[in-house]
């Protein structure tokens, strides 16, 4: 039996495979891990004593905000590996991430919103935290607003690893923000160094709503990158004849 590289998924062939195979799979998990998830954060979780009911947005918004984030920094690692090692799977893959990035930074900033209201008074203030990741939102559509106004794909997937690459220092700086800046934003209450501040049927709920979002990051992003393949493939063949009746002719 061949052993399995971290190559071997590198062709876009072998990855259709692998990705029509898995992503049935992670709906599945995806669905049900959001069913759980709700029905623990909105139903078995008890009222906060100081927010009351209106925290319970917490259960989709810090998972969304931890996706925004770390869908960014997936983004700008393929986008780098395909720029640097001119891997077309890379590129494709982080061309499938940033929509699905974006849409989760913009849940992230709408839920906020709405958690902010009844916390601070006000739906929007110019905190670090909230300023930051608002950039993370531009930058997500400047990512995708570049790659699609340049006709070439390869040169397309060049300029957007850049700018991707350049606009990954802004990650540690939402992350941080809370720590290097006097803001609104309460800071962290699930760490990886410290024990949760949270009720544990509340952290509870919060982690299978991460999961029920990363099954469906995935699913999109497998979706999504199969799609650009096979449009890569169709103008891939559509060149080749173009050329091939212009040497005849």
């Amino acid at each position: 039996m061949s052993r399995i590289r971290w190559t071997t998924f590198a062709a876009p062939s072998r990855f259709e495979a692998l990705a029509a195979a898995v992503t049935p799979w992670l709906w599945a998990v995806c669905l049900l891990a959001s069913a759980v998830g709700l029905y623990l954060g909105f139903i078995e979780a008890p009222k906060d004593f100081q927010q009351g009911q209106s925290y319970r947005i917490i259960f989709i918004h810090v998972p969304a905000a931890w996706m925004s984030m770390v869908l960014y920094l997936a983004m700008a690692t393929w986008a780098a590996i395909g720029w640097a090692w001119r891997v077309r799977l890379a590129s494709m893959l982080a061309r499938a991430i940033a929509p699905t990035g974006a849409m989760f930074t913009f849940v992230a900033l709408w839920t906020g919103a709405f958690w902010g209201k009844p916390t601070w008074g006000a739906w929007w203030v110019w905190d670090a935290r909230l300023t930051s990741e608002l950039i993370l939102l531009f930058l997500y559509l400047g990512y995708m607003a570049l790659v699609e106004a340049i006709d070439d794909p390869q040169r397309g997937d060049q300029a957007g690893a850049l700018l991707a690459v350049v606009g990954a220092i802004n990650v540690p700086i939402i992350y941080f923000s809370v720590r290097w800046w006097n803001t609104l934003h309460q800071g962290a209450s699930v760490g990886v160094a410290s024990a949760p501040k949270m009720a544990s049927i509340m952290l509870t709920a919060m982690l299978v709503m991460t999961l029920a979002f990363w099954a469906y990051a995935f699913a999109v992003v497998f979706t999504r990158t199969r799609a650009i393949a096979a449009e890569r493939e169709r103008g891939a063949r559509w060149l080749a004849e173009l050329a091939q009746d212009t040497k005849e002719a």
